[in-house]
């Protein structure tokens, strides 16, 4: 009887032993999975993250006056900002070109707007502003104080900028073109703004790519503009890409 009893305990005890370890095994398993499955989600989510900043459209505003507006041509998508996008789009970018031009707008015009023109949340923005002034022969100094508030106002928002900068007729004398032409280069140099000289290169004086007004560009003239300064708003998109890919990595350290 004692050895039958002994016998059964020590079963028992047995039983409850691998029970323990069985347990313990599946506890040490279990922690193991769930360990795996967190840390690859959280792999996936930075991915992800990161893929899906880089391949949200980048929303670039085209902020100027009549050049951009698309002046005298009888469709919008021979303007300025919609051949940009087809352009960009063309080279495998994923972008989406507002229209921010205002027919006849001067840089303190542009200023005044500057604001309610932000809501449409651009990524980036082509400063675009100049040509009227000149047309006007507004003081060089108001002018190169509007471009320069408008750069300053849109990086306080670490909003990327690149300056189509224009040139001052010859009919309004050498000093004044001289203080005119210096005012895109100076914000630019200044700012850390990206520069395109002269947004009508390539264009300006050409009777086929103009209209009969000999200041606003054809269809065809716009896209020699396009593809001149194609260049400049790829470095731009890139900026915004930067900018994006930092923003996230802030995101995942908080």
């Amino acid at each position: 009887m004692q050895l039958a009893a002994l016998h059964t305990m020590y079963r028992r005890r047995l039983l409850m032993h691998r029970s323990i370890v069985q347990n313990v095994i599946w506890a040490f398993f279990v922690t193991i999975f769930v360990f795996l499955g967190l840390f690859h989600g959280l792999i996936a989510w930075g991915a992800g993250g990161v893929h899906l900043a880089e391949e949200a459209p980048i929303r670039i505003l085209a902020f100027g006056d009549s050049l951009t507006a698309g002046y005298g041509l009888d469709d919008p998508a021979k303007a300025f900002p919609a051949q940009l996008e087809a352009h960009l789009e063309g080279k495998g970018f994923a972008v989406e070109v507002l229209q921010g031009g205002v027919s006849g707008d001067t840089t303190t015009g542009g200023r005044s707007r500057l604001e309610w023109s932000l809501a449409e949340k651009p990524d980036a923005v082509i400063v675009a502003l100049g040509g009227n002034d000149a047309l006007r022969a507004v003081d060089p100094a108001i002018t190169a104080d509007n471009i320069n508030f408008i750069v300053r106002r849109l990086q306080k928002d670490e909003i990327p900028v690149l300056i189509a900068g224009m040139l001052a007729p010859p009919n309004l004398g050498r000093d004044y073109g001289v203080r005119f032409n210096a005012i895109f280069t100076d914000v630019a140099e200044k700012s850390g703004a990206i520069l395109y000289p002269f947004f009508l290169d390539g264009v300006v004086a050409d009777p086929s790519l103009n209209q009969d007004d000999r200041i606003h560009p054809t269809a065809e003239g716009v896209a020699v503009i396009v593809s001149r300064i194609s260049s400049s708003v790829e470095e731009l998109i890139m900026r915004v890409k930067e900018r994006r890919l930092n923003n996230q990595s802030k995101s995942h350290d908080e």
